[in-house]
Parts: C-alpha cells; sequence; structure tokens
C-alpha cells in the first residue's frame, strides 16, 4: 500500500476524472479512495482539481480537442483527464502558470506515462501563447462557453426561456456550505454566537428557520457541537421539507426514500414525538441514515424496501404524513455535483419520470384520509415536477393540492420550485398534496 500514498494531487485527481469521464463513476465514489493516496497536505487541492475540472469539463474538453492534432486513444483516457486539469488549473486556479505546466507534466510519471510529457508541455504552453483567440473560438458554441451538456441546456430553455442562462452560471458557482441547527440543542442564534467564538464567520439564512451559511466552507471536526448533533450540513432548500409536513405529535410518518437521512433527522429535531419510518431501497445507503440519527441522538424504524412495492414492507396501517424526496435528475444541485453534467444522459429524464410516477401512486394508497404528501426533488425540470404533480392530480380524485404560500422560490403550474442559486439555495421542487 506504501506506494499509493506517493500519488500527489494532479495524478490523483487525473485518476478521478478518469474514472468519471471515461468509465462513468461517480465522483462521490472515485474521490475518496484518490484523497486517501496522497499526502494530508495535498488532500485540498486534490478535490479542488476535481471538483473544477469537472465543473467546467464541457468547455475544457472543447478546449482540448483544438489544442490536440489528434484525439488520444482510448487506453490513454488518464493523459487525456491529466490534460484537463491542466488546462483546469491554467484557467481558474491562482496557480502561477510555469509551476501549474511543470507540476503538471511531472504527473505523467505516477501515471507510468511519461511518453506524454512532451506531448502536455506543449500544448499547455501553447495554451498560455494564444488562450485569447483560442477561447473566443471555443465559446462560440453556447454548450462550451456555459460549460453543460447541449441537451440539458435545451431542457433548462425549454422550461425556464428567462432563467436558463443564469441557471448554468448558478451551476458553475462554487456551492456555499449551509448547516442546520438542532432545535432540540439551542436556538439560531446560540449556535450563530457559538459559530463567532470559534471564530467562524456565518449568517442566517431567510426564510429557513434553521438554516446558517458559513462566509467560508469549514471541516465539520472544526464546527462546535457537531459530534454531539448540535448541527448538521444540509442545504437550506432541503430544510424546507420538514416544516411543509405540517408534523405533530403521534402523526404515523413515512420517510420513502430516506437516505441519507438529512431530511429523517430534521423531521425528528421539529417533532421527535412522531412515529417516524425511514425506508430505503438500500441497506448500505440505509446504514447512512442510522449514523445520522446515531450523531444527532434521534431514533426511528429503518427498514430496507422499495418505496414502489409496499406488499413487501408496510404493515398495513395508514400514514398521517408521507414524504417523497423522490430519485431525480439532480439537475438542481449540479453546483454540488459536477459530475451530473458527465454521467446524467437525456433519455435519463423520461426513466425517473417514469419511476416518480410509479412512487407517488404506489405510496398515496398509504396515506390516511386528511393526510398530507409531500411531494420533493432536487430537480428544476418540468417533466420531474409540476408536469408530474398536474399528471397525478388529474388522475386522482382524493388528491387535492395545497398552494404553498412562502417567501421562497416560485409558484409553477403546481407547486413550488426554487432555482440553483435564489436566495443562496439549490434548485429544488416541493408540492403539498392532501387526500380528501
Amino acid at each position: 500500500m506504501a506506494k499509493h500514498r506517493k500519488e500527489d494531487a494532479r495524478s490523483a485527481a487525473a485518476r478521478v476524472i478518469e474514472q468519471v469521464l471515461a468509465e462513468g463513476r461517480s465522483l462521490a465514489a472515485a474521490l475518496p479512495p484518490a484523497l486517501n493516496s496522497v499526502p494530508p497536505a495535498e488532500r485540498g487541492l486534490t478535490q479542488e482539481l476535481c471538483y473544477g475540472t469537472l465543473r467546467w469539463a464541457p468547455r475544457l474538453e472543447a478546449l482540448a480537442s483544438r489544442l490536440l492534432d489528434k484525439p488520444l486513444r482510448a487506453r490513454d483516457s488518464d493523459v487525456h483527464a491529466l490534460l484537463l486539469v491542466g488546462l483546469y488549473q491554467l484557467l481558474y486556479l491562482n496557480v502561477p502558470p510555469h509551476a501549474a505546466v511543470s507540476l503538471t507534466v511531472d504527473a505523467t510519471v505516477k501515471l507510468k506515462k511519461e511518453w506524454a510529457r512532451g506531448l502536455l508541455n506543449g500544448v499547455l504552453r501553447r495554451l498560455l501563447r494564444e488562450q485569447e483567440s483560442l477561447l473566443a473560438a471555443v465559446d462560440a458554441s453556447t454548450s462550451a462557453a456555459l460549460a453543460h451538456p447541449a441537451w440539458l441546456l435545451a431542457r433548462f430553455e425549454q422550461d425556464w426561456p428567462e432563467d436558463w442562462r443564469a441557471i448554468a452560471a448558478a451551476n458553475n458557482a462554487r456551492p456555499p456550505m449551509t448547516l442546520r441547527v438542532n432545535r432540540r440543542q439551542g436556538s439560531r442564534a446560540d449556535y450563530l454566537a457559538r459559530l463567532e467564538a470559534a471564530g467562524l464567520a456565518a449568517c442566517a439564512v431567510a426564510h429557513v428557520p434553521d438554516a446558517i451559511t458559513l462566509a467560508a466552507p469549514a471541516a465539520v471536526e472544526q464546527l462546535p457541537g457537531f459530534a454531539e448533533g448540535a448541527v448538521s450540513v444540509q442545504d437550506a432548500a432541503a430544510q424546507l421539507a420538514a416544516g411543509l409536513l405540517q408534523l405533530a405529535p403521534g402523526q404515523r410518518v413515512l420517510d420513502a426514500c430516506a437516505a441519507p437521512g438529512g431530511k429523517t433527522g430534521h423531521m425528528l429535531e421539529t417533532c421527535p414525538e412522531i412515529e417516524l419510518l425511514a425506508l430505503d431501497s438500500e441497506a448500505e445507503r440505509l446504514q447512512r441514515v442510522a449514523e445520522n440519527l446515531a450523531r444527532l441522538r434521534l431514533t426511528a424504524a429503518l427498514r430496507t424496501g422499495d418505496a414502489g412495492e409496499p406488499a413487501t414492507w408496510w404493515d398495513g396501517k395508514p400514514y398521517d404524513r408521507i414524504l417523497l424526496d423522490a430519485p431525480c435528475s439532480g439537475s438542481g444541485v449540479i453546483r454540488r455535483h459536477p459530475d451530473i453534467k458527465a454521467l446524467r444522459r437525456a433519455e435519463d429524464i423520461t426513466t425517473l419520470a417514469a419511476q416518480q410516477a410509479r412512487l407517488l401512486r404506489a405510496l398515496w394508497p398509504l396515506l390516511a384520509p386528511g393526510g398530507i404528501l409531500v411531494y420533493a426533488t432536487c430537480s428544476i425540470l418540468t417533466a420531474e415536477n409540476a408536469g408530474q404533480v398536474t399528471a397525478f392530480l388529474h388522475d386522482e380524485a382524493q388528491a387535492q393540492e395545497l398552494p404553498i404560500t412562502a417567501s421562497w422560490g416560485r409558484a409553477v403550474a403546481a407547486g413550488r420550485q426554487i432555482l440553483p442559486g435564489e436566495n443562496g439555495m439549490d434548485g429544488f421542487y416541493y408540492a403539498v398534496l392532501r387526500k380528501t
């Protein structure tokens, strides 16, 4: 194992980028082993290179294809990834150009591709010489200029004709680190004072009662009381779910797609006297829910099962509240998961919409008369959101939409939509349905 510790930030990042772009692995799966392979002092840079290169990959790929006389062979996808890492540093990072070039070239040794030294050196130096004209040529393509796949921009433009460019820009911005204060352990004002005492600048998030945004991201170990459950890391938009459920003591509540458990924990912080079942289709992901609840010192029943097949896990007693945080495209959280640009395909949207409809229809019979179901996604696509809920309301006579009156987001055909970056939040959709 010793040789793995000798990885440097650039070669480690190239291996991660290769796994995402060439093998279709998620950043969440590829990054942790890479961070363990570099010295602790280089982990921050490794993470920055991975996130940044994937964030700007559509633009960097277009640039690489102009700089290379011919595409690299498939077996050299690691060299291609290292080239993208080099381009990212020269265009977006405050690294002295000569250092960025020489350290990127040196990383070919770690990849055992020393033949590529001359190629990378020449290509990166050419960018430094001809940057203005090369970028002007690349940015003639809207997809490259906005660093998004063309099909995704087309969907944004179709659904949000006034906002699609702003959406793309927000997706390319670095996301804030937002916290959720555990109101069982103290108020938001109390926690802001604790942060100030710890030397961490932060401010309260408007419209979201338990949310605080840090001025700069920090390791969770630096957050006062994190290990004791005083606070969790969760975007402000995701924190709106608990309030929309209108929880009260004694209610039977189902969190239908619970992992990793952020909303599960928030529901119990809001109203610990509910009888809560956290369900997820993957046992491994459900373990994350258990770990999060243990840190918060909260308990819920946990069960592995497909929310779309209640016969395999439901006890037959109706629920007063159901949260369906449905699997979706993630188009509202690209700023946090830039690999979505590379991994998501146009045809996925149809598949996901069918899955969402299946879950909604399967769970509705489990809701007690007078009960409330909150449908949520971290998508901004109409097909997954207002289109989905409108179709359900049309087909289901007992379903009644409860309009959301709020100072966040915007009303749409059914439910309410937050676009990425609005009030500093992720892109999120909510609809509240009551069974009459």
